[in-house]
């Protein structure tokens, strides 16, 4: 589901814990295991290519994605007023994640408003 004009007022990198908090502009609090946000990297090359991209490829549930490790974000950059694009320890960092992708994902157990 799209919200027009939904924005995070807050991204909160939790290392220790290992989850990324992101509170958006309607309220809501989500929670997102690191470990499962990499799992569901957007990019063409963890989707398998450009046939595999778009909404209809987005996962479900996050919850439900098996990571391969235990993975940590270094670093986070904000692209435009749109996105996010996490630098991963693996190197990885070709994952934009819109807004809309990310409220997408927001685990249902962390939803909080």
């Amino acid at each position: 589901m799209t919200i027009p004009g939904l924005r995070p007022t807050a991204i909160n990198l939790n290392k220790a814990e290992a989850y990324l908090e992101i509170i958006w502009s309607d309220g809501a609090t989500c929670r997102y295991p690191l470990s499962h946000l990499r799992e569901a990297c957007p990019c063409v090359e963890c989707r398998g290519g450009h046939q595999f991209m778009g909404r209809e490829f987005d996962p479900d549930d996050i919850l439900t994605l098996t990571p391969a490790r235990s993975y940590v974000i270094t670093e986070i950059e904000l692209v435009g007023n749109y996105a996010m694009q996490p630098m991963w320890d693996d190197g990885h960092h070709t994952g934009i994640y819109t807004w809309d992708y990310l409220r997408k994902l927001c685990p249902a157990e962390s939803a909080e408003e």
